[in-house]
């Protein structure tokens, strides 16, 4: 049930005893692996029956060779405990359980054991991480996790991509983190696809506008999970800056039918709807461009003219009373806006899902409308054909008789069906 996904290049037979072998290595969590050939690896596929073995491994392989310093480490509370504990997120953990893969099996029964498993860490890292607390997209990380391992294992890996992969940053109440990567995003279509930038400049679409989903779900919450899986095994592996490459070759790759659309709307329809359908092929080809492609110098690059720019907006040359006090009401503005943005995204992602209801009900419609005229049509061909049959019976007797005959008319037979029928004096 958990792994109901169709997978996204299926690993070979070799590559299958490749990853067997490492995860029955004695020591595997403590001897380094050869980097070359894991990479070399993931890019040939990982079993999705193994993923979470995989992931795992890969967690403790970037921990041996990364330790984090004592103070950016997370607490150390047991899962167990905090589980018995209460957080001032439940409100906000239980309305987005349903909200989370919603057509997956595991998680659609409402309460049922993936919706409890979800909320027990979701719960957990509220607790544990008391700054972030819970933000909306986590709990599809979250999701994705649980679909390969246990509660405990999920719950050491969202600390892994958490804390040591540094994506907590950009769940931070003040979203600076995520306001730089939609920056960065900005940067990147600027220098490697002009056009496509100036199109979505002069109708007014910042990355925030559709991108912002898409990194603080890790493309969970709109893409298919066998793409989504095969995202998470690079991830592991390279860190942050794969969010960024799989932004920009989804953006790359519909470049043409993107600058066609010559409005608003049908921009943002397009990079919110018809992007995340991918074809098979199309995730395929998505995930080896991703693996070729090298962005992390241009990534840093750009993460500090950022803040240079940020820095030049304040003059330096004037003390600061009342200019500090405003620029501070005009991020807490700022930041209440993108809160309010983000709920609007998922109320007009609603109404669009309301809309197609809607629309398939009206097809319904005109679909029985279609049926019944055609049945009209039918049986008034029926009736002109039984009309001529009487116009030939009638040419048939002998004038003598006509006068014998009032009245001849169609009238419905036992069968419902016309017929028929002469009335004599």
């Amino acid at each position: 049930m958990k792994l109901a996904y169709k997978e996204v290049g299926e690993c070979s037979t070799d590559v299958q005893a490749f990853w067997d072998k490492k995860l029955s290595t004695p020591g595997r969590n403590k001897v380094p692996l050869d980097k070359k050939e894991v990479h070399n690896a993931v890019g040939q596929g990982v079993s999705k029956a193994r993923r979470g073995e995989v992931w795992l491994l890969f967690s403790h392989q970037r921990r041996l060779e990364h330790r984090l310093p004592p103070r950016q480490r997370p607490p150390d509370t047991p899962y167990q405990t905090l589980l018995k504990q209460l957080t001032a997120q439940q409100h906000a953990i239980l309305v987005d359980l349903g909200r989370t893969f919603p057509t997956h099996q595991y998680f659609s029964t409402q309460l049922g054991a993936g919706q409890l498993s979800l909320y027990n860490l979701l719960k957990a890292y509220s607790l544990l991480d008391t700054e972030v607390g819970y933000c909306q997209g986590i709990s599809f990380v979250a999701g994705v996790l649980l679909l390969h391992m246990s509660e405990d294992q999920a719950f050491d890996m969202l600390k892994f991509l958490m804390y040591d992969l540094g994506f907590r940053r950009q769940y931070k109440p003040d979203m600076v983190s995520l306001q730089i990567q939609m920056y960065q995003l900005s940067r990147l279509l600027h220098d490697y696809h002009r056009e496509l930038y100036c199109h979505l400049e002069d109708h007014e679409i910042s990355p925030s506008l559709y991108a912002a989903p898409w990194f603080l779900t890790l493309f969970a919450s709109q893409f298919p999970l066998g793409f989504v899986a095969r995202i998470f095994d690079i991830l592991f592996v390279q860190g942050t800056e794969v969010i960024f490459k799989v932004a920009l070759c989804l953006l790359s790759s519909h470049e043409g039918e993107i600058v066609e659309c010559d409005n608003f709307e049908t921009i943002v329809d397009y990079l919110k709807t018809t992007i995340p359908t991918l074809t098979h092929s199309q995730m395929e080809q998505t995930i080896a461009k991703v693996l070729e492609m090298d962005i992390s110098k241009q990534l840093h690059a750009y993460e500090v003219e950022y803040h240079v720019l940020q820095d030049e907006m304040v003059d330096p040359a004037t003390p600061h009373g009342d200019d500090s006090e405003r620029l501070d009401r005009l991020e807490k503005t700022n930041t209440q806006l993108k809160k309010q943005n983000m709920e609007l995204l998922e109320k007009l992602q609603a109404a669009r899902q309301k809309i197609q209801s809607l629309e398939t009900n009206v097809e319904g419609f005109l679909s029985r409308e279609s049926k019944m005229k055609h049945v009209i049509r039918s049986m008034e061909q029926e009736k002109a054909t039984f009309q001529k049959t009487i116009d030939r019976m009638k040419s048939c007797l002998p004038p003598d008789a006509l006068g014998d005959v009032e009245m001849t008319s169609i009238k419905p037979g036992a069968n419902g069906k016309a017929k028929p029928t002469a009335t004599r004096p």
